[in-house]
């Protein structure tokens, strides 16, 4: 049976001359799962404004550089053929795009969105920001039955001010957040019933509807930034403000959009190390090795010091995996990455490359005894047995000593001469530390 097609809730509009970015757009889109938002791209701002005409188009997602329009004026002409659509402005490294970007949003473009940062997670939030703060302001200035009914479905916190910064009011999920019941909050201040504060310091976050009022656009919250609820819970917390305009276009208060981000920056926390580290040591892996060895030659050179990479590889390792099963392979490994851990300073890094293959880094060694004493030690701790599963395993290594800026001026170049030397000391029989010749 054919898969139904999903409903759309409306066109988002991407004009853009790049291909790349216009792919990157609609993969963020399709991760994130946001299959109600139908992403629809153009090259040329001709094409776009004929979208706008023949399409449902909730926000446009816009590049200032287009092959028949350039600079501030394209946002003008985006802006005059879809009144009331919120605009987001796409931004190049170069300083100039930042610049237009600015007078975009001065003359009402909700927010710009760096290219560096199109992802699955940065992207499809910003532009249910943008959705959310209009239907919210245009709900907040219908009828109290159709707001009602429109705030409460959309699924983030809303709540909204008069002009002197007083509650008008609070959602369901806004109610839950503050702990204030929408009646208790009416007329009251932003910052008793919104408190806001810094993670870092602790001190009162800036007044997002206040700030969104004085420079009459959208604004969002600075970043960890955490809501302390009224019976002192604390959340981490995302927003956006905007001002709400009367029929005539007069500021009469400011709304604000906020949801609870503490599961997805748990979430980006673990992904990040799980990108960074072995699954079953829990050791760096090879890419946050290369990251701080490129640290670490910087800094040697700077001081002028040395530095050793340690190439260790266990002797005799298969035989013993293959016999004994991967399970007390795995736990053999893991026993090895414990001891390799603890012989070391907090300074060191020990990583796994794969297999039975560590590699440590020593940054700022005096001479190269000092990664000879190292070795020596590592040599003695490996080699005393392993109690795996219930029984006695010993194990011994092999390991290679390469030094900068002797053996190598690079991450690569060093970590490649310490495995042509670890293998020398293979050769000679195991349980043993070479320098590359």
């Amino acid at each position: 049976m054919e898969k139904p097609k999903p409903h759309h809730s409306g066109h988002v509009l991407v004009i853009t001359n790049d291909a790349r970015d216009a792919k990157v757009i609609r993969e963020s889109f399709a991760v994130a799962g946001l299959e109600s938002f139908e992403v629809e791209w153009v090259c040329s701002l001709s094409e776009g404004i004929d979208r706008l005409k023949r399409l449902k188009i909730v926000t446009v997602i816009l590049d200032l550089s287009l092959p028949d329009s350039h600079g501030v004026e394209t946002f003008d002409r985006v802006s005059m053929s879809a009144p009331g659509v919120p605009i987001l402005i796409l931004v190049g490294s170069e300083s100039e795009e930042e610049e237009n970007a600015k007078k975009a949003i001065q003359r009402g473009a909700q927010d710009y969105l760096p290219k560096s940062h199109l992802d699955s997670y940065s992207l499809p939030r910003a532009v249910q920001n943008v959705i959310a703060l209009k239907i919210a302001a245009e709900a907040l200035l219908g009828d109290q039955e159709r707001a009602e009914v429109t705030l409460n479905s959309i699924g983030d916190a809303v709540l909204s001010t008069d002009i002197e910064g007083k509650i008008t009011y609070l959602n369901t999920v806004a109610e839950r957040m503050t702990g204030w019941r929408r009646e208790e909050a009416f007329g009251r201040l932003l910052d008793e019933v919104f408190q806001v504060v810094s993670k870092g310091t602790r001190e009162p976050a800036r007044n997002p509807l206040e700030f969104a009022v004085q420079q009459d656009q959208t604004v969002s919250l600075a970043t960890n930034c955490v809501l302390v609820r009224r019976d002192g819970f604390e959340s981490a917390i995302e927003d956006s403000a905007a001002p709400i305009r009367d029929r005539e276009g007069r500021v009469v208060g400011a709304v604000i959009v906020f949801r609870d981000v503490g599961e997805a920056q748990a979430l980006a926390r673990k992904m990040s190390h799980l990108a960074q580290h072995d699954f079953l040591t829990e050791l760096p892996n090879r890419m946050l090795l290369n990251d701080r060895l490129s640290q670490a030659i910087a800094m040697a050179e700077r001081h002028r010091k040395k530095l050793a990479v340690l190439f260790v590889d266990l002797d005799l390792f298969k035989p013993i995996n293959d016999s004994l099963g991967h399970t007390i392979g795995d736990a053999i490994l893991q026993s090895v990455a414990k001891r390799l851990r603890e012989a070391l300073r907090h300074t060191d890094t020990v990583s796994r490359q794969g297999g039975d293959e560590f590699v440590i880094l020593l940054p700022e060694i005096d001479t190269a005894n000092d990664a000879v004493q190292v070795a020596e030690k590592l040599l003695a701790t490996l080699a005393a047995p392993h109690l795996v599963g219930g029984r006695e395993v010993e194990v011994t290594a092999s390991i290679g000593i390469s030094i900068y800026p002797d053996h190598g001026q690079d991450a690569e170049g060093l970590v490649h001469s310490a495995d042509i030397a670890m293998y020398k000391a293979k050769k000679s029989g195991g349980c043993n530390y070479c320098f590359l010749a």
